[in-house]
């Protein structure tokens, strides 16, 4: 297996799926060749891919699955996307749905699951994280009074929106330097720093270079957009000497690439396999009981892919205390519940949205839905009154 990567393709009803899968396995590796090269037949036919398996699905569709030589990559993200789907992506229905990559293929994180609780000095519990809210027209010293609002009240890592990149009404060093203040502060007056990934933005070389320039100023977390800026950013940072702090991704487009039902690439491969494999540290999805479209066995999958590799799971998108039960009944303690409204829509203000969270981590059973007649006067009650419970 570790000289192999095993790729599962669906095609859907009526597509010769035998037939597509050995067109994947020549045309997508070392393709036909003639008389000229028969001396080399035998090193030729090393780099020809081969089909494992045909095999029926219940809804009519088939699912091929090939085995390509790993010899036909360099190691990376990139070429390994070029070799498996690149260019036949543009000759009709099909779907990657299935990644199985040598456990020693590209990278591990640095810090992932243990690295960030290490950090953060927190071990037994899931983590909490905020996001900046609302995404833009702040400041950077707005930035900073919400941080030190959030983090006083307990929380663990806070990020910048997805959408907020590097504007001349809040330049990203701006807002690390007044947050490394805060964080600092918080330091001072608790002995925990919270945790703040700040967005990149910008070209290839722009992206890295202000990366450098932010850990060099006090940044202690990363957030990447994975798939607008690509794969190759997030090995090129999980890599670089200067950058020694955890890198979260975002989501941001993976509709594009999975949503549709015979085209592209599944959830898990996009969010789950590529990124645990090109050095994130923890990873942002939506959550099946969110405010996005997702399924339960989706939301399954993804995590238990990056969990396999020690990559943070951090389910997203409308996640509010009320959730917090059927998420420990999911994950378990090593998760982290990432809420942007449900803790800075909080009634009372963004510190009890997040105290709301610890006392819904205190007072839950795993799986036992909330009941709000069970539940005292307080932010958590608050949080239930306002959002529910699922």
């Amino acid at each position: 297996m570790n000289d192999q990567i095993e790729v599962s393709y669906r095609f859907p009803p009526g597509v010769d799926a035998g037939r597509q899968a050995r067109v994947i396995a020549v045309g997508q590796t070392a393709g036909s060749w003639d008389a000229r090269f028969q001396h080399r037949e035998a090193q030729l036919r090393e780099h020809l891919a081969e089909v494992l398996s045909v095999e029926p699905l219940s809804d009519g569709s088939h699912a091929a699955k090939v085995a390509f030589p790993r010899a036909n990559v360099s190691g990376d993200i990139g070429s390994l996307l070029t070799m498996i789907f690149g260019k036949y992506s543009l000759g009709g229905p099909a779907k990657v749905i299935r990644l199985k990559l040598p456990d020693d293929y590209g990278l591990r994180p640095r810090f992932g699951i243990q690295g960030i609780r290490e950090r953060l000095g927190v071990q037994d519990r899931p983590l909490v994280m905020a996001i900046f809210k609302p995404a833009l027209g702040l400041s950077a010293d707005d930035h900073a009074e919400i941080l030190r609002e959030v983090a006083f009240a307990g929380l663990d890592i806070i990020k910048d929106d997805e959408i907020l990149p590097d504007l001349s009404e809040a330049p990203t060093i701006e807002r690390v330097r007044a947050c490394r203040r805060v964080i600092e502060e918080v330091g001072r007056e608790t002995g925990r720093e919270p945790v703040y990934a700040v967005n990149l933005s910008g070209r290839a070389d722009q992206l890295l270079a202000q990366a450098r320039m932010l850990v060099a100023e006090g940044a202690n977390a990363l957030l990447l957009n994975v798939l607008p800026y690509g794969y190759a950013v997030l090995e090129a940072l999980a890599t670089d000497p200067s950058v020694q702090v955890p890198i979260f991704t975002h989501p941001a487009l993976a509709g594009a690439w999975c949503a549709a039902p015979d085209h592209g690439f599944d959830y898990g491969v996009v969010l789950g396999t590529l990124i645990a494999h090109a050095g994130a540290d923890a990873v942002l999805y939506p959550a099946h009981y969110g405010s996005l479209p997702f399924a339960a066995e989706t939301e399954a999958d993804i995590r238990d892919i990056l969990r396999g590799r020690g990559v943070f799971p951090v389910p997203s998108a409308g996640i509010h205390p009320g959730v917090v039960p059927r998420a420990l009944w999911d994950y378990g303690k090593d998760v982290i519940l990432n809420a942007g409204g449900g803790i800075m829509d909080h009634p009372e203000g963004p510190a009890a949205g997040v105290k709301a969270f610890f006392e819904a981590l205190d007072r839950a059973v795993p799986g036992q839905a909330f009941r709000l007649q069970d539940v005292p006067e307080g932010p958590l009650r608050t949080a239930l009154v306002r959002w529910g419970v699922a």
